[in-house]
């Protein structure tokens, strides 16, 4: 069912960061950073493939995340949902589910045997599909998903997270240039003000993770 009502955005974001918290999916650890997908290294990590297992929390953000996505792009703006290879599937179901619309998923890359597709499910030419995955840093693995969907025909110009990490600044001029908006509810900005506001960390690490996110290739390149 596709919600009737919600929160003005900042107080989704707030409410975001807050289930994020609650369930142990943020983790800050200056003193050994986390390596990302991207290579990247930070004191700071984001696990959303826990909210599956929390199924209030799961529901009541993919009604946040369906009408942050229609409120922005348009109440029939998609004729189809894709999942990215391996996070995004659950939440590509959720959502077309909201949606009544079709699902597919997009593979990392072909399988090597069979059909060697990469898109799992139909999708057919001239379809307008929505991307959703749990998070984006850079916006690398969306531009490789997104260029898969269009193989088929099919257009992709939005992608939905979760989660935005929000301080790499060459982020959304990377997507833009490809023709990809980027839809998201939280980013780690939100999370550091609830996580301040809740004292679920100690000052000295929310400081440390603070001079990351200001000045996150500084924060890096002083540790490599």
């Amino acid at each position: 069912m596709i919600p009737a009502t919600y929160p003005a955005q900042d107080e989704i974001a707030r409410l975001t960061a807050r289930m994020l918290l609650e369930i142990g999916a943020v983790h800050f650890n200056a003193k050994e950073p986390y390596i990302y997908s991207s290579g990247l290294r930070g004191p700071t990590y984001v696990d959303c493939r826990k909210l599956i297992s929390f199924p209030r929390i799961r529901s009541t953000l993919m009604d946040f995340l369906t009408i942050t996505v229609m409120r922005n792009a348009g109440f029939e703006a998609f004729d189809n949902i894709a999942g990215g290879e391996t996070a995004g599937i659950p939440f590509a179901a959720l959502i077309a589910e909201r949606m009544a619309l079709p699902m597919t998923y997009v593979r990392k890359k072909a399988k090597g045997y069979g059909r060697n597709a990469r898109i799992e499910g139909v999708m057919t030419e001239g379809e307008r599909v929505l991307l959703v995955e749990d998070l984006t840093t850079d916006g690398g693995s969306k531009i490789s998903f997104v260029d898969a969907i269009r193989e088929t025909g099919a257009t992709c110009a939005h992608t939905a997270v979760i989660f935005y990490y929000g301080i790499f600044p060459d982020t959304m001029k990377t997507l833009g240039d490809h023709g990809i908006t980027l839809h998201h509810l939280c980013t780690w900005w939100d999370v550091l003000a609830e996580a301040r506001a809740q004292a679920a960390f100690d000052e000295e690490t929310l400081r440390e993770v603070e001079a990351f996110l200001k000045a996150p290739r500084t924060w890096q390149d002083a540790r490599l």
